[in-house]
């Protein structure tokens, strides 16, 4: 019983208290550790498994990887825009409005073998050929187109094909008309 009354008395309540304060510091003392353990495990996630540095230092590296790629990048984007330039121009010489008018051109009933064809590029200019057919002979024409004008007269054939070819959108290349 004289242990009972030696934890009772002053000096074995501050012995107890202090036990109590050591058992709770330890318990922290645990709980930081794993807690330090879980965060060295997540740093090594992010930082790899033989580095050595601290996450400011890993922080700065990314921004200056970050600052080259945005640089790289710029520089792609900078090329493919002068790329696409060149690339726009050599187009606006491509065929991009077209338009074919089949039609009987002697009223022969003969399955409307005779055609005009317009070909013209961004500019409205290119050339508008003619192909007529009759029973004996087939006749070729070809007139030059700039800027949307012919410089012979068209006929009414021609001039419906090159009006088709510029009306419709480039997208539905070529269009069959009858007349």
């Amino acid at each position: 019983m004289a242990v009972a009354s030696t934890l009772t008395d002053t000096q074995g309540i501050v012995a107890l208290a202090a036990a109590a304060v050591a058992v709770a510091a330890l318990i922290g003392c645990l709980v930081a550790l794993i807690g330090l353990r879980r965060l060295r495990a997540s740093q090594r996630v992010v930082l790899g498994e033989n580095r050595q540095q601290d996450l400011v230092g890993h922080a700065a590296e990314l921004e200056q990887a970050f600052q080259e790629l945005r640089e790289y990048v710029g520089d792609a984007a900078e090329r493919l825009e002068q790329r696409l330039g060149a690339v726009e121009l050599a187009l606006t010489g491509a065929i991009s409005h077209s338009a074919l008018v089949r039609y009987d051109a002697y009223n022969e009933l003969s399955g409307r073998q005779s055609v005009s064809i317009a070909l013209l590029d961004g500019t409205r200019s290119g050339v508008v050929l003619s192909c007529i057919h009759h029973r004996e002979q087939a006749r070729v024409y070809a007139k030059q187109v700039q800027g949307g004008h012919s410089e012979l007269e068209l006929s009414p054939e021609e001039a419906e094909a090159m009006r088709l070819a510029l009306t419709t959108p480039p997208a539905q290349n070529v269009h069959e008309h009858s007349l």
